[in-house]
């Protein structure tokens, strides 16, 4: 079957909910990506932030092959010993103190709005607080969090007592926050809204409110967590401990995981049976899990870090260079926007078609950088040159 029948049976048989890319993967490993022609592509957006390790981790695909060997899937009937010391690495390195495991972050986003409202319950506080810009996932729970018309044109109606607030707006939110508020739901990095980073303003403002209302700060971590802005969770760049976290994507190397993480005082807010998932803590995800934890902790998050850095001022002297084309750069460790003057579309597909790169555009005019840890400063150099030179062409036709 050629490449253009593969396509016209992807077409023809799945629900058109994605806009691909004209690639067929064949094989992908470390940050290269190849089709099924040949053609080699440097990836700069790891799988959407979840390939933290590159593509196909030695570490991670011998754990899978050895956890499978074992077993796959027994249910959450029975204790396993994979699924407990995952969550017990999770637990250490996150500094959390509790764990409920996902398949996905919009399950995990999908609990900890659950786990919200039974703690608000008996305090007659049920209103959940999110921001503009932000990002949770389209089950119906996260979705009524999301201010964005293109995801939920003909869907409603979504659920009652969720308000969406301006992004690092504090007065807005000092309005909104009552009695009856018993969570906040941000992020501290929004992925979907243009890199935008919350500002240490509006953190304080969220947690003197708490500490006069009494509600949870819960943070979705999906695209944040698992060292990809230099530190395990974001929240640590601003010495913040939520009630909740939510992770995801990154933490199972390549296989659906997720997590809602609590603090101590959360414990025991469901009793049996109040909450569950038939593949959540799926054995062989917890043991890509728990070797994406043990490479971390051998190093890789602060080499990365240090390869950010380089990466920024790169980044950074490209804005200075293209002041026509560049507003700014945004984000912080592998987590990275170039705010463009332009539609970010159009960068990719130049970047795709003609550097063989891949990269993402997010609310429309941020070209979205997301590569795995392992980026070396040799990849980011050649991504440099590619985009200076689109850049420089680009800045050509528009004079």
């Amino acid at each position: 079957m050629n490449i253009d029948n593969l396509i016209d049976n992807e077409r023809t048989i799945f629900l058109q909910t994605y806009n691909r890319l004209p690639i067929i993967i064949e094989s992908a490993r470390g940050n290269i990506i190849w089709d099924e022609d040949g053609t080699e592509y440097r990836d700069f957006i790891a799988g959407l932030a979840v390939n933290i390790l590159g593509h196909s981790h030695p570490a991670v695909v011998d754990a899978a092959i050895r956890q499978t060997y074992k077993y796959m899937h027994v249910s959450n009937y029975f204790y396993q010993r994979i699924q407990i010391e995952f969550a017990m690495a999770l637990t250490q390195i996150s500094g959390y103190d509790r764990v409920f495991l996902t398949n996905s972050g919009t399950e995990a986003n999908e609990g900890a709005i659950k786990l919200c409202r039974s703690w608000g319950f008996d305090k007659d506080k049920t209103e959940i607080i999110a921001f503009t810009g932000g990002f949770h996932g389209r089950t119906y729970g996260p979705l009524s969090l999301t201010e964005r018309p293109q995801y939920k044109e003909k869907m409603g109606p979504f659920l009652n007592n969720m308000r969406i607030v301006e992004y690092n707006n504090s007065q807005a939110l000092e309005e909104a926050v009552s009695e009856k508020t018993a969570g906040v739901l941000f992020e501290f990095i929004q992925g979907e809204g243009g890199l935008c980073s919350v500002t240490d303003e509006f953190i304080e403002t969220i947690c003197r409110l708490k500490d006069k209302y009494d509600f949870l700060i819960i943070t979705d971590e999906i695209q944040t967590g698992i060292g990809r802005t230099g530190k395990f969770m974001a929240s640590e760049h601003w010495n913040i401990k939520p009630d909740i976290a939510t992770i995801a994507k990154g933490i199972g190397g390549g296989l659906p995981l997720g997590a809602i993480l609590t603090r101590e005082h959360l414990a025991n807010v469901w009793k049996i049976g109040n909450h569950g998932s038939t593949f959540g803590g799926n054995a062989v995800a917890c043991a890509t899990g728990l070797a994406v934890i043990n490479e971390l902790q051998r190093g890789i998050m602060r080499n990365s870090l240090v390869v950010s850095d380089y990466f920024m001022l790169h980044l950074q002297a490209i804005a200075e260079d293209f002041p026509n084309c560049v507003e700014e750069i945004r984000g912080k460790g592998m987590m990275l926007g170039i705010v463009l003057k332009f539609e970010a579309s159009i960068l990719c597909r130049i970047l795709l078609e003609e550097k063989k790169i891949i990269t993402n555009a997010t609310a429309g005019n941020v070209l979205r950088l997301l590569p795995p840890l392992i980026t070396t400063k040799e990849d980011i150099i050649c991504f440099v040159l590619a985009i200076r030179e689109c850049l420089q062409n680009l800045f050509t036709e528009i004079i």
